[in-house]
């Protein structure tokens, strides 16, 4: 891949990493929830997810994205590549996700029938019995595994943070913070109003007024309005 053909992209490229990020971190959040709720993983949510190495999923995608985006930048600008590491380690612990879920979704179900059936000999329920605590074991790694990935997703919103002011004239992200502002604030939530402090400094008319201007661009007359109402 040239660096010509990224460096032309990569307005895009900044726009799409971010937008994302927020996607995922919402997903994983929602089902995060879930799990404090019912104590259970869902295996078809990580699955979609992930996807396939012919079938890449959002966090797939994402990851491939940081690559290129950050691994294309100076080598001075160590903020995109923690940013690129962090988003390749939530992609690493998602997979562990998936594992650990397929396991309590497909065999936990069966242990528990076995070890339950009174007419296993003792040796084998003895067999049943050992097998399963290492299975049981699972429930404490998913433990741990959401609360890395939590723990990185909080650390990347404050580093997308230090990494975002350098592209305060990227008329496509102000039109992604315009345009998808709900789904912003709910990922970075108090820290929201920062985020578009560290970004546009004294200027935070600067955003609606690069988000007008794209949404013209792109025949979104309406919105652009609204965009500029807001000036």
């Amino acid at each position: 891949m040239s660096k010509s053909w990224v460096k032309s992209k990569y307005s895009e490229f900044v726009r799409d990493v971010l937008r994302d990020f927020c996607q995922v971190s919402q997903r994983l959040s929602t089902e995060f929830t879930r799990y404090d709720q019912t104590g259970q993983i869902s295996f078809d949510f990580f699955r979609d997810l992930l996807g396939e190495e012919m079938n890449k999923g959002q966090l797939w995608r994402l990851k491939d994205t940081a690559h290129i985006l950050f691994r294309s930048t100076e080598e001075s600008d160590r903020t995109g590549l923690y940013l690129d590491w962090c988003i390749g380690y939530i992609f690493h612990e998602s997979m562990k996700l998936r594992e650990d879920a397929y396991q309590q979704e497909n065999y936990r179900p069966w242990f528990e029938m076995t070890y339950d059936n009174p007419n296993l000999p003792p040796e084998e329920k003895l067999i049943s019995k050992e097998l399963f605590t290492v299975l049981e074991q699972t429930n404490e790694s998913i433990d741990r595994e959401i609360s890395r990935i939590r723990f990185i997703l909080f650390h990347c919103r404050r580093l997308f943070a230090m990494f975002l002011p350098a592209h305060q004239d990227n008329p496509l992200l102000a039109r992604f913070l315009f345009s998808q502002e709900k789904l912003v604030r709910e990922v970075f939530k108090s820290s929201f109003a920062e985020l578009i402090s560290e970004i546009y400094h004294d200027e935070p008319h600067k955003l609606y007024m690069l988000a007008a201007q794209s949404l013209e661009q792109g025949g979104w007359l309406e919105e652009s309005a609204a965009a500029r109402s807001m000036i």
